[in-house]
């Protein structure tokens, strides 16, 4: 067989979505950092860092433990005025709503969905305890939606952070709209009563505690068996950031996370460039996925190892994630498969 080159196939080549998946059945990427902040001053402070970065992080508006008590209704308007604004150039800012034991749950998805739903990317739930929970508010969500007209469908992303929750995440990950599972490691430890010691809240711990570690490897599993994506946890490291790019990486090669939260703008670079893949991989995928559409993606030899679409999976959801990420792509690769 032929050796790989980086020359693009011809115009009108079948793309590797199209050829390496059923449809529906390649897992949308998104970005590699999600960005929280909870009042007007940080928000834009965000907003003006997305529009300098590019989308390589999602922002989301804080309604639950980020926003202050007491002003729920206040804290609702602005956020529909802050996804409604001109500063929302990606339209990539979500919205985590109140838990669904909340009395004011429903009041935010009125408010925020049914005002601003046709531009928000995403709206969190926190603090579910089954899968019917996760559908009575998505179900609330999709019609609120529909009613401020939005005309898809709006992924919902689901907070794994009680005994209940993670007891039924195979089912809550198998729910059609749910985009996401992400961890909430704090409110995790804090729901074993003492059980759990504060210092598995953080590294090295988090990454030791036999209970944190199963958590974690659970919602990786269902999330990446279900076609979604894994949110892994804060980090509280607000100084450091060689802390929090050694969280991320450690998420995202022992555990399978592919997102991470932010809570302070110093954090954002750090997570987006552990998450990223290694550069020569990439330009390694580049190689062997050019190849194969060059071939109408039958078996290749690629440095003395043979290839077919089960590599070829891996390789375009390296790439992706490359792209998703800010890495830079070979150019042929770029013109082949991101017109």
């Amino acid at each position: 067989m032929n050796q790989p080159s980086l020359e693009p196939a011809p115009a009108g080549a079948q793309h590797p979505r199209d050829a390496l998946f059923a449809a529906g059945e390649a897992p949308a990427q998104l970005a590699a950092c999600e960005h929280y902040a909870g009042s007007r001053r940080l928000l834009d402070k965000a907003l003006a860092l997305q529009a300098e970065m590019g989308p390589v992080f999602d922002l989301s508006a804080d309604c639950e433990d980020g926003a202050a008590s007491g002003q729920e209704a206040e804290q609702a308007r602005m956020v529909a005025e802050v996804v409604n604004s001109p500063a929302n150039r990606f339209d990539r800012v979500g919205v985590r709503i109140h838990a669904p034991s909340h009395a004011c749950w429903r009041e935010d998805v009125r408010r925020i969905v049914g005002e601003a739903g046709a531009r928000l990317a995403y709206v969190t739930i926190p603090k579910v305890a089954s899968e019917h929970e996760v559908l009575e508010v998505v179900e609330a969500v999709q019609e609120a939606a529909r009613q401020g007209g939005r005309r898809s469908a709006l992924p919902v992303h689901v907070l794994i952070e009680t005994h209940g929750a993670l007891r039924r995440v195979w089912e809550i990950a198998a729910l059609a709209q749910v985009e996401t599972l992400d961890f909430g490691i704090m409110d995790w430890v804090s729901a074993h009563r003492g059980a759990i010691d504060a210092w598995a809240m953080h590294s090295p711990g988090q990454f030791e505690h036999r209970l944190v570690v199963r958590a974690k490897a659970e919602i990786a599993s269902a999330a990446l068996a279900n076609g979604r994506m894994a949110a892994h946890n804060v980090c509280t490291e607000l100084r450091d950031p060689e802390v929090v790019r050694s969280d991320a990486l450690r998420a995202r090669r022992e555990f399978g996370f592919q997102r991470m939260w932010s809570i302070h703008p110093m954090q954002i670079a750090p997570i987006v460039e552990a998450m990223r893949p290694e550069f020569d991989e990439v330009e390694q995928a580049a190689q062997i996925l050019l190849a194969a559409q060059a071939r109408q993606w039958g078996p290749i030899q690629h440095a003395g190892r043979l290839h077919d679409r089960a590599s070829y999976r891996y390789y375009w959801s390296l790439l992706e994630r490359a792209r998703a990420t800010g890495q830079t792509l070979p150019e042929p690769a770029l013109r082949a498969f991101f017109p």
